[in-house]
């Protein structure tokens, strides 16, 4: 491909160099078609070339100027392109003069891999940091490219275009030609070309020279062959002078670097997809105005650096250290830098825009993916979907054994879908490790059933994660012993919206049942393991249906597994008091007339503090307090005090969610007492056995305690059980301590719902509450 050699079956037999297309424009028909690869362009515009003999023997006065005196061919040169600056001063003019050259017909050049090689000529030349970096992956690519005949065939093809630039480089930087007459000419030749391929093969044409002064420089003192070509070219007196040439080398290589950013920048527009960014959006359409200029600035830089190039093999290291030559290389890389930076920015808009594009296109695919009346064979196009695509890694990391492993584990299994932040609370993450490992150990077969995968929401937008957010998830990840998502950046931001739309995630775990198909049987099972954990498999409305029609509003229901040592209690007939608040006056109070009342009518009464639903730190304290008096059981560790609420909130949001939140039913009339009661002040539940007598207030419990001897002559009649629940109801009727209840952002709440304790339909009020325990909540924001 080099100027200088001998001519193959692509080249004509005389080439010759650019004239100015002012005077003789270039034919768009002389181009060398790309895909007609049999036909040869020998006979192409003879009227403009020259041949390389009268590049060196047909310009005498230049040539005379040189030998006479370098010197006055440096002010020549000089001369001639100040002159050309000023000249074309205004560049809508010179623009439009460009402009003027441009038809192409049409053809379309890939020139991805010309460009691989150009870069990775121009790096070595350039000692470029990156190409330490790009090396491996350029070389593949080009050794790839190499086996394909198509791209043999394509370089054939360029190789007449490419070698006519370079004699036209050669040429006129020896001339000392005008530089915009010389890169006019260049654009006049290339005519027919798109502007990537405009600039690739002229940046090809640079390299190919810039290449041919590096290698001879690099391997003149060990090739004979070489080192006589270098002493034609002064190589070895330069290479002699290489601390004052420094500055001008640097210069050289950071506008060479500067060309190829803007190229690589100007290739990327080219392959933006179509499909995804059309040329009117605005980001599209602002680079497409400035690409003429970028091209033209740029091919003008390749003249200067080729001018620098030919000045200092012909006129020696005295031109190389004058000033004004640097100065000139650095202003142009000044004003590359700057379209570079607008091309960049311009180019970043249209990646967004693409990304956006996409990310809609993926989140309608996932909508029609889990359309629910369209059947699949098996789950694996959903989990893809979900977590990852390729093939290149594997997505999960397998809780048991800490490997990494593939989504095939998943293949035709139910799989829970458990959804969080990585804000996850400590008792939530404890709790369903507890069900989860019991399911294993005890339940036989059921290992089988289903798999857990923990999909982490971590918002991002292509960035590595913080430290502080890698440590938070792996310390997280480390915890659960079922399948994670392996890096939470696998999670794609159509996914992270499908989830928050589409199954409502927002801030609170929720738990999402795929069938061995990957059709979604609930968008949110986690009440369902709250209340009845892996019992409620395959955890559909309809098992969730079944298992309700089996409970009643009974002890057992509200303790469940949670402490053995009440269900002892049950199974022995004991009366119970279960009790909370954080008052503990009231609390003092309320066990000392418990205990009399239980001595003075001989039953067996067994009392447990479990807490209430908020001020967690303050229920910690008082738990503390009871323990160290002995006042009577309570829940110390934290984890049961958060299940307990943690299930009756879940049993209501379960009856919600299957509109069975009938004001008529006992099991969501007593729930709905104890969530406003957990809430404020004291409360009590009173049992026998299992059978729940009282659901009581502070205000109306104690008090019936208290007053044991206005209701005790009613006992010898109507029984303890009666005689209390009637006395306990007089003052319910009297004091009327009306219901409170907060929804969060987190969850939805019901349009209307009745207050349990006077039947009114209950107002709605916005109320922001510190999560903090230290303050009380107004009283104002009650609701009845």
């Amino acid at each position: 491909m080099a100027h200088l050699t001998n001519p193959g079956p692509f080249h004509p037999s005389i080439p010759r160099p650019l004239h100015n297309p002012a005077s003789a424009p270039a034919p768009a028909a002389a181009q060398p078609q790309v895909h007609d690869h049999g036909a040869a362009p020998a006979n192409h515009n003879h009227d403009h070339l020259t041949s390389t003999t009268q590049l060196r023997t047909a310009t005498p006065g230049a040539s005379q100027a040189l030998m006479k005196s370098p010197s006055a061919t440096h002010a020549l040169i000089r001369g001639d392109r100040t002159a050309g600056m000023l000249t074309m001063s205004d560049d809508h003019v010179m623009m439009n003069q460009i402009l003027a050259t441009h038809a192409p017909d049409g053809r379309d050049v890939d020139v991805r891999p010309l460009l691989y090689l150009v870069e990775d000529i121009l790096n070595r030349a350039t000692k470029h940091v990156n190409f330490i970096i790009k090396g491996t992956q350029v070389q593949i690519e080009m050794e790839e490219k190499a086996q394909q005949a198509n791209y043999i065939a394509m370089l054939e093809a360029l190789t007449f275009t490419i070698d006519r630039i370079a004699c036209e480089l050669s040429y006129k930087a020896l001339r000392g030609s005008d530089p915009h007459t010389t890169t006019t000419a260049i654009f006049s030749f290339l005519s027919s070309y798109a502007w990537d391929a405009k600039l690739v093969l002229s940046l090809s044409a640079f390299a190919l020279n810039y290449g041919e002064f590096w290698l001879l420089a690099q391997i003149y003192s060990t090739n004979q062959l070489a080192k006589s070509m270098a002493i034609l070219k002064q190589l070895p007196s330069l290479l002699e002078h290489t601390a004052p040439l420094k500055p001008r080398f640097n210069a050289l290589n950071t506008l060479i670097r500067t060309m190829m950013d803007v190229t690589r920048c100007v290739v990327e527009f080219k392959d933006l997809p179509s499909m995804y960014i059309s040329p009117d959006a605005p980001a599209l359409a602002s680079a497409m105005t400035l690409i003429p200029t970028a091209v033209y600035w740029t091919i003008r830089s390749m003249v200067a650096c080729a001018t620098q190039i030919s000045s200092l093999t012909s006129m020696g290291h005295e031109y190389g250290v004058l000033a004004t030559e640097s100065w000139e290389l650095s202003t142009l890389a000044h004003k590359l830098q700057n379209i570079h930076e607008h091309l960049r920015k311009q180019l970043n808009l249209c990646y967004q825009h693409i990304e956006e594009k996409k990310d809609v296109d993926t989140f309608h695919m996932l909508l029609k993916l889990f359309d629910p009346n369209v059947a699949h064979i098996d789950n694996m196009k959903h989990l893809k979907a979900l977590i990852y695509a390729g093939d290149d890694k594997l997505p999960l990391l397998d809780g048991a054994t800490r490997r990494k492993v593939g989504l095939e584990v998943l293949r035709r299994r139910n799989v829970l879908l458990l959804i969080s932040s990585l804000e996850f609370s400590g008792d939530e993450l404890a709790i369903l490790e507890q069900i989860y490992s019991d399911t294993r150990m005890h339940e036989a077969g059921m290992q089988s059933h289903y798999e857990v995968v923990w999909i982490p929401v971590v918002e991002h937008s292509g960035v590595p994660l913080s430290e502080e957010t890698r440590t938070r998830f792996e310390a997280l990840r480390s915890s659960m012993p079922w399948y994670s998502v392996e890096d939470p950046l696998l999670i794609e931001k159509p996914v992270l919206r499908f989830i928050k739309e589409i199954w409502h995630f927002r801030t609170k775990p929720i738990l999402v049942v795929l069938d061995p198909r990957g059709k979604v049987l609930s968008q949110n099972a986690i009440h369902m393991m709250w209340i009845w954990g892996s019992a409620a498999f395959p955890f559909t409305s309809y098992e969730e249906e079944k298992l309700w029609s089996k409970e009643t509003w009974q002890l057992n229901q509200l303790i469940d597994g949670i402490d053995p040592l009440i269900l002892d209690w049950i199974k022995d007939g004991k009366y119970i008091f279960l009790y909370g608040g954080d008052d503990i006056e009231w609390i003092s109070k309320f066990v000392a007339s418990a205990r009399t009342v239980a001595s003075a009518f001989g039953i067996p009464l067994e009392m447990v503090y479990v807490g209430k639903s908020n001020k967690r730190e303050q229920v910690k304290k008082v738990a503390a307090i009871i323990k160290e008096r002995k006042l009577s059981h309570c829940w110390e560790d934290p984890a049961m005090v958060w299940f307990f609420w943690t299930r009756l909130e879940s049993m209501m949001f379960s009856k919600i969610q299957l509109g069975r939140a009938d004001d008529l039913d006992p099991i969501v009339q007593g729930i709905k007492k104890l969530l406003s009661y957990g809430r404020e002040g004291g409360w009590a539940v009173l049992s026998e056995g299992s059978n729940i007598l009282v659901n009581g207030h502070s205000t109306t419990v104690l008090p019936t305690l208290v007053d044991y001897v206005k209701w005790r002559g009613n006992v010898a009649e109507k029984g303890f059980n009666l005689s209390f629940i009637e006395y306990h109801d007089q003052l319910h009727n009297v004091a009327h301590p009306c219901c409170r209840f907060e929804f969060l952002a987190t969850t939805k709440a019901p349009e209307s719902i009745r207050c349990p304790e006077c039947h009114r339909v209950m107002e709605k009020h916005t109320a922001f509450v510190c999560c903090h325990d230290e303050q009380a909540i107004p009283d104002s924001l009650f609701a009845s």
